[in-house]
């Protein structure tokens, strides 16, 4: 990330897999999804990822799993329901697949970029993270920045208090 992996053999392998499954309507968290991903190419996490993330390459070896079980697990949790993240992670997730060679993968759900979300509620999120919006939105921040999860949920708790002060719920559409 420090180098946007741009030198010799680095990739943007996932590492983490973190969800949090929500009522679209409401947009209260139901339930959670985290799962480590063994990277396949460079197995051995950097000292910049780990302080980054505080996962640990211990953690990795001891609960990590293959991208395509970790892939196929968050889809299951998806459930058919629209996806929502800071900015394009539904693409990271094609990627990988496609940087391993993976081309029989389950689509993904409807995706919404929660970008637009925010700027519709007047929060800038230039050089922000996901880590950022729940506090850019008014929202503690709670767990270890730059983990999916505790980003996930920051995403997720971001958006309920926007759509509490009245923008536009992003899965509108999705509702019946």
């Amino acid at each position: 990330m420090a180098r946007r992996w741009l030198a010799p053999g680095e990739f943007k392998e996932l590492v983490q897999i973190g969800a949090v499954r929500i009522d679209i309507e409401t947009l209260t968290p139901l339930a959670d999804y985290d799962v480590l991903v063994k990277p396949r190419i460079n197995p051995v996490l950097s000292d910049y990822f780990v302080d980054l993330t505080g996962i640990t390459n211990e953690a990795v070896s001891e609960r990590g799993v293959d991208f395509l079980d970790a892939y196929n697990g968050f889809l299951d949790f998806c459930d058919g329901a629209p996806l929502s993240a800071f900015g394009r992670d539904d693409l990271i997730l094609v990627d990988n697949a496609r940087l391993y060679g993976i081309t029989d993968l389950r689509p993904l759900p409807p995706y919404v970029n929660a970008v637009w979300t925010l700027l519709a509620g007047g929060v800038d999120p230039r050089g922000y993270h996901a880590c950022d919006v729940g506090r850019l939105c008014g929202v503690p921040f709670e767990g270890h920045e730059h983990d999916a999860l505790a980003d996930a949920r920051s995403v997720a708790l971001g958006l309920q208090a926007l759509v509490a002060r009245g923008v536009q719920n992003p899965f509108a559409e999705f509702i019946r």
